[in-house]
C-alpha cells in the first residue's frame, strides 16, 4: 500500500499560475492601459498607488495587475473574495493592514469579484481607504455603475480591461505550449481552435492546454490537429453571463443590428447569444418587441411573424425551432423601420399622466338608460358607417378643449407612407366639413335674425346641437 501511494505523482501547480506574469512586461494585451504613457503605466513609473476597481471579463488580468501592483509598490498584498468572504474576513484584513503600518509597511487589499459583498460590506471599506491605511483594488467583471457602492466608487478609479485580442493570445499560447508541452507538435488549425475556444480569456487558454495535452499523452497522439482537438475538448460556451454585463451588452448589439436593417450582423449576434446559453424564448420575446418599437406600422407582419417564431419554437424546441427565430430576424433587419407608434404611445402616456381627467364628450359617452338619453348622452353621435366613405367628416373626438396633438407622424416608408396618406386624405375632408359647418351657421343665423318665427326651437336646438359638436 506504502509503495502505490509513493507511485502517485504530486500534482503540479496549474498552468495558468506557472504562466502568471513576473513583471508588468510580461503582461499580454491591455495596451490601452499599459503601454507608454497609458495610465496603469504611469502609476507604477511613479510608484504612487491609488484605490482603483479593475472592471473586465474573466482571465485577462485583474488579478495579475494587482499582485504586480503589491511588487512594484513594494506593499503587502492582502486578497479576498467576495464569494467566500464576509464581515468576519474583512475584519481580520484590516487588521492585518493595521499590523503591517505598525511595521512600516503599506497595504494593496485586493477584493475579488467585489460587486458580490452587499452594501454593508462595502461600505466596510471606505473609512480605511480614507484614512489611507489601505489601497483598496476591486475586481470586477459586473458594471459598477450599477455593482458597486457610489461612495466607493467616488473613491476609486475605474479601469475598464478588455478580452484578449488574438495577437495576445497567439503569443500567450507559443510561450504556454512551449512549457507545458515541450516537443509536442501542434498544428497551426488547431491551435487557431484552441484560441477560438478560449476566446480571450487567458485563464480558459491555460486550462485547455492542459487537456489537450493530457489527452495528447494518453492516446499517443502526434502532431495535435483540429479534429484531435474537438474530439478531445468538451467544447464551452463561448464567454456568456446571462445575468450579467455581456448579456446586457449582446442583447444591445441584437437589437440595434436590426434596427440598422443589418441582417448579417443581426444573425452574428443572435448566434453568439443562442451559442453562450441565452433562453431562445428570450429572444423571440426581444424579436417581438423590436418589431413593436422599431417596425410599427411601416411593415404590420414583422408582429406576426416574430409572434410566429416564438410559437414554432415552443412547438419545436432547439435546435429546429432556432430557424424560425433567425428566419424572424432576418425580415426584421430587412423590414422598412419606424418608431412612429413607439413616439406617438410615448407622449400620450407622458401628457396624460401630466393632464387632468377631461370628461367624456356627451356626443361620444354611451347611453343605454332613458335618463342618459334625455340628459344628451350619445345625442349627436354620427355613426361613421352611415357617412360618405364611412367617414364622419369634421367629428371631433377628443375631450372638450382640448387641442389635436398630432402625436402620430407616419414616416414615408413602408405600409406607414400610405398610412400618412390616408391620413392627410381624412384630415383635408374634416378641413372641408368644418368649413361647410361654419358656412351653414352663418346662413341659419342670418336666416334666423331676419325671420325669427322661420325655424322652430327644436331645429334651432338640433341646429345648435350640430354647431357645437363640430367645434
Amino acid at each position: 500500500m506504502a509503495d502505490l501511494f509513493e507511485s502517485i505523482e504530486p500534482p503540479r501547480v496549474p498552468l495558468a499560475e506557472r504562466m502568471r506574469p513576473k513583471s508588468l512586461d510580461e503582461v499580454a494585451g491591455q495596451q490601452h492601459l499599459l503601454g507608454p504613457g497609458k495610465p496603469l503605466r504611469l502609476a507604477f513609473s511613479a510608484r504612487k498607488p491609488h484605490s482603483m476597481i479593475l472592471w473586465g471579463p474573466p482571465g485577462v488580468g485583474k488579478t495579475t495587475l494587482a499582485r504586480l501592483m503589491a511588487q512594484g509598490f513594494d506593499a503587502d498584498f492582502v486578497a479576498l473574495s467576495a464569494v467566500f468572504s464576509g464581515v468576519k474576513e474583512i475584519r481580520e484584513a484590516i487588521q492585518q493592514a493595521q499590523a503591517a503600518k505598525a511595521r512600516g509597511r503599506h497595504t494593496i487589499l485586493f477584493v475579488d469579484e467585489v460587486h458580490r459583498f452587499n452594501k454593508s460590506q462595502q461600505d466596510a471599506f471606505l473609512p480605511y481607504v480614507e484614512q489611507g491605511l489601505v489601497t483598496f483594488i476591486g475586481a470586477t467583471t459586473e458594471n459598477p455603475s450599477f455593482e458597486v457602492n457610489s461612495a466607493l466608487l467616488s473613491r476609486a478609479a475605474v479601469y475598464v480591461l478588455e478580452p484578449l485580442d488574438a495577437d495576445a493570445m497567439q503569443t500567450l499560447f507559443g510561450r504556454a505550449w512551449q512549457i507545458a508541452c515541450p516537443g509536442l507538435a501542434i498544428d497551426d488549425d488547431a491551435r487557431d481552435r484552441m484560441i477560438g475556444f478560449a476566446d480571450g480569456d487567458a485563464r480558459r487558454l491555460m486550462n485547455l492546454i492542459e487537456q489537450v495535452q493530457v489527452a495528447a499523452e494518453t492516446a499517443g497522439v502526434a502532431p495535435v490537429t483540429a479534429d484531435f482537438v474537438d474530439a478531445a475538448l468538451s467544447q464551452n460556451l463561448r464567454r456568456f453571463d446571462k445575468g450579467g454585463e455581456a448579456f446586457y451588452d449582446q442583447i444591445s448589439a441584437l437589437h440595434k443590428s436590426v434596427r440598422g436593417s443589418d441582417p448579417d450582423a443581426s444573425l452574428y449576434w443572435l448566434c453568439r447569444m443562442l451559442d453562450g446559453g441565452a433562453d431562445p424564448l428570450y429572444l423571440g420575446r426581444r424579436l417581438i418587441r423590436m418589431a413593436v418599437e422599431d417596425i410599427g406600422l411601416a411593415d404590420p407582419r414583422a408582429l406576426e411573424i416574430s409572434l410566429n417564431a416564438c410559437a414554432t419554437y415552443e412547438r419545436l424546441g432547439s435546435p429546429e425551432g432556432e430557424l424560425a427565430l433567425a428566419q424572424a430576424t432576418i425580415f426584421l433587419a430587412c423590414a422598412a423601420k419606424s418608431n412612429a407608434a413607439y413616439k406617438a404611445y410615448n407622449a400620450a402616456r407622458d401628457f396624460v399622466k401630466r393632464d387632468g381627467s377631461r370628461p367624456v364628450p356627451l356626443h361620444l359617452r354611451n347611453a343605454p338608460t332613458r335618463l342618459m338619453k334625455e340628459l344628451g348622452y350619445g345625442k349627436t353621435y354620427r355613426y361613421a358607417h352611415d357617412e360618405p366613405d364611412a367617414y364622419a367628416a369634421g367629428e371631433d373626438y377628443l375631450p372638450e378643449g382640448m387641442a389635436r396633438p398630432g402625436w402620430y407622424q407616419p414616416t414615408p416608408r413602408g405600409m406607414e407612407a400610405r398610412i400618412g396618406d390616408k391620413l392627410a386624405h381624412l384630415r383635408a375632408l374634416d378641413a372641408a366639413a368644418r368649413q361647410e359647418s361654419t358656412r351653414r351657421g352663418s346662413s341659419a343665423a342670418s336666416a334666423t335674425g331676419a325671420n325669427p318665427e322661420g325655424t322652430s326651437g327644436q331645429d334651432r336646438d338640433n341646429l345648435s346641437a350640430a354647431g357645437d359638436d363640430r367645434t
